[in-house]
């Protein structure tokens, strides 16, 4: 349209459109047998599974923080998608719950269309691979409001969990293990001190393998984490972000005990002693804001550790032994 006044305002309605036509067909391969309807309507409907006894639904919401700045300004937005669907369902799979679907929020200061949809196409790859339909979602234009060629993306996924199968920390008890399972990185979390870091580089090759390694995608942890409870009576499990292991790994055991994690049971990986170079930060620092190489932690009874093992390996992770649940101490989480 010619003379549109609000594309002199600086909203581009086309660009929408475009845009929608552009993500449908990734959109609808998410798509599960409960999910009616088509992308386009005002809401996403979505038919509750079949099966439970007494259901209860978890939700969950986050966004992927400042690690988006980093990912836009070396034109690496292919997996952005993946660390947003990530940050979701890896906290809603901690309470036993399968993911069941999933919307997104993109919004900026202008719609570039094959910039979005290669994050839109990033969460439904993501979506797929953790069994989770991706029903809709709001592409928001302003102008006045983001500056330059800024945007930011939030999630919000609702997913499913039989009420006597919430796993909670009433069954951890003294001398029970915690096994890590391994990150792929930083995740998105820490990432204003990563991109601080990163700027302050004056090598042009040491900054280009630095955010490589920090922007490699948030590992997906349901397809893993459900097939465990299948095969083992997890205790608890606990999602290691945003506080990393110092403030995570406290919320999966009970206020009546503490922990003990054995630093030496895996190895920092390569980021993570790069940043504590570059930083000068003490290893409690480290602990607190990254994840330290172990991005997800399960409690299990020492029995079970084998079989814990061997089902994570199967998924292709690594799984270390590392710590154990101890009587009340004076701090939440030991370190030794």
């Amino acid at each position: 349209m010619k003379n549109d006044p609000y594309k002199k305002a600086g909203v581009d309605i086309k660009a929408g459109n475009d845009l929608v036509n552009k993500i449908k067909g990734d959109v609808a391969k998410t798509f599960d047998k409960n999910v009616l309807g088509d992308i386009g309507s005002f809401s996403g409907f979505y038919s509750l599974p079949k099966g439970f006894k007494n259901p209860v639904l978890v939700a969950c919401t986050d966004g992927v923080g400042t690690k988006v700045a980093l990912a836009q300004s070396n034109s690496s937005l292919g997996t952005i998608g993946q660390d947003l669907v990530a940050m979701c369902v890896n906290d809603m799979v901690t309470s036993g719950a399968q993911p069941l679907f999933f919307l997104d929020y993109y919004a900026t200061s202008k719609l570039n269309v094959t910039e979005t949809a290669s994050v839109i196409k990033g969460i439904a790859k993501a979506c797929k691979k953790s069994n989770c339909s991706l029903i809709g979602g709001e592409t928001a234009e302003m102008p006045n409001h983001y500056v330059g060629k800024n945007f930011d993306l939030a999630g919000f996924s609702v997913g499913i969990v039989e009420k006597r199968l919430i796993i909670d920390t009433l069954n951890v008890k003294k001398n029970h293990l915690i096994v890590g399972i391994e990150s792929s990185g930083a995740h998105s979390n820490g990432f204003s001190l990563i991109n601080k870091l990163i700027k302050e580089l004056r090598s042009k090759s040491e900054r280009e393998r630095l955010i490589k390694l920090a922007l490699k995608p948030t590992h997906l942890y349901t397809a893993v984490i459900l097939d465990l409870l299948k095969k083992v009576k997890v205790k608890s499990i606990a999602n290691i972000t945003g506080g990393g292991l110092l403030e995570n790994i406290p919320r999966s055991i009970p206020k009546d005990l503490s922990s003990e994690i054995y630093l030496d049971n895996w190895k920092l990986p390569t980021l993570f002693r790069t940043l504590q170079d570059l930083g000068n930060i003490q290893i409690n620092d480290m602990l607190r804001i990254f994840n330290c190489g172990i991005g997800m932690t399960v409690i299990i009874d020492p029995k079970d550790l084998n079989t814990t093992m061997k089902v994570i390996s199967q998924h292709k992770f690594k799984s270390y032994m590392i710590g154990k649940v101890v009587n009340k101490q004076s701090t939440e989480i030991n370190f030794v």
